[in-house]
C-alpha cells in the first residue's frame, strides 16, 4: 500500500509540470509572434503632443506600418545597429504622416507630415508654404475649436493645404501668419533625407528647427501612420480603464491617421 501511495505522489506533479511547461511555451511563442509583427508589420504609437492637431490629437493611438518604406535598424527593437541603410527601401511621398527617430536623439520618436523630398527647396513666407519656389495652395475653411490651458474654447484659423502631388490635408495657424516659424530661410533637402512639418504649424518643433529636428535621414524613418485604433481624452492614461467610459473619443477610433 505504501508503494502505491508513493507512486501516486510522484506521478501527480507530472501533469502539472507539463501544464506549466505548455503555458511557458505558449507565452514565449506569443511574444515571438508579437515581436515579429511589431518588427515587420505594425507598431502602435501614442500621440503625446499637439503638434499634429487637427489630424492627430493628444491621446490618439495609431498603428504605423513598418513595411511601407522598407526596414532599417530603427525597425528593430531598441534600434539595434545590426545593419545600415534600408532593406526594400522606398522614399515616402509628400503628404505621408510618418514616425521617425529624432536625428539629434535617436531614442525619441517623432510623428510629422512629409513636406519635402530629397533635392526640394522648402520655405515659409508669411505663413504660406513654398516648395521649389512655388506657393502651395491653401484654402480657408471653418475655424477649428481648441481648448486653452485655462479650459476655455478658442477658435483658430483652419486651412486645407494641397501639396504639389495633389494630397490634401488640414492645418491650423494658432498665431495666424505671424508665428515664429511662418517666415524662414530656404531649406534645401539633402539627398537621402526628407523634410517634415506638423499640421499645427505654430506649435510644432519640426524640420524648420535645424538644431533640434532638421532634415530627417531616410534611415531614421520607422514607418507610415495608417489609422487610429484607440483614443482617450488628454490627461487620461491607457491603464486608467475605469475612466474609459467617459474619456474614450469614439469618433477618432478607426479613422485615418494621415
Amino acid at each position: 500500500m505504501s508503494q502505491q501511495n508513493d507512486r501516486v505522489s510522484r506521478a501527480a506533479p507530472q501533469p502539472q509540470a507539463e501544464s506549466w511547461g505548455d503555458v511557458v511555451r505558449t507565452v514565449i511563442y506569443a511574444l515571438i509572434i508579437a515581436l515579429g509583427v511589431r518588427t515587420v508589420a505594425f507598431e502602435p504609437f501614442n500621440i503625446p503632443s499637439g503638434s499634429m492637431i487637427p489630424t492627430l490629437l493628444i491621446g490618439d493611438y495609431v498603428f504605423v506600418s513598418k513595411f511601407s518604406y522598407g526596414y532599417s535598424r530603427f525597425s528593430l527593437p531598441l534600434g539595434l545597429p545590426l545593419f545600415h541603410g534600408r532593406i526594400f527601401g522606398s522614399v515616402p511621398e509628400r503628404g505621408d504622416v510618418v514616425v521617425f527617430r529624432l536625428p539629434t536623439d535617436t531614442s525619441q520618436d517623432y510623428i510629422k507630415r512629409v513636406i519635402g523630398l530629397p533635392g526640394d527647396r522648402i520655405q515659409m513666407i508669411d505663413g504660406i508654404l513654398h516648395i521649389n519656389g512655388e506657393p502651395v495652395k491653401r484654402e480657408r475653411v471653418e475655424d477649428y475649436t481648441m481648448e486653452t490651458p485655462f479650459g476655455r474654447q478658442s477658435a483658430v484659423p483652419r486651412y486645407i493645404e494641397t501639396l504639389p502631388n495633389g494630397v490634401k490635408h488640414t492645418i491650423i495657424e494658432i498665431m495666424g501668419d505671424d508665428g515664429g516659424l511662418d517666415n524662414t530661410p530656404v531649406y534645401t533637402v539633402p539627398e537621402g533625407h526628407i523634410f517634415c512639418m506638423g499640421d499645427n504649424r505654430d506649435n510644432s518643433q519640426d524640420s524648420r528647427v535645424l538644431n533640434v529636428v532638421g532634415y530627417v535621414p531616410l534611415e531614421n524613418v520607422v514607418g507610415k501612420a495608417q489609422f487610429k485604433f484607440f483614443s482617450l481624452e488628454e490627461g487620461v492614461h491607457f491603464w486608467e480603464f475605469w475612466k474609459w467610459p467617459t474619456s474614450i473619443r469614439f469618433g477618432q477610433i478607426f479613422s485615418k491617421a494621415h
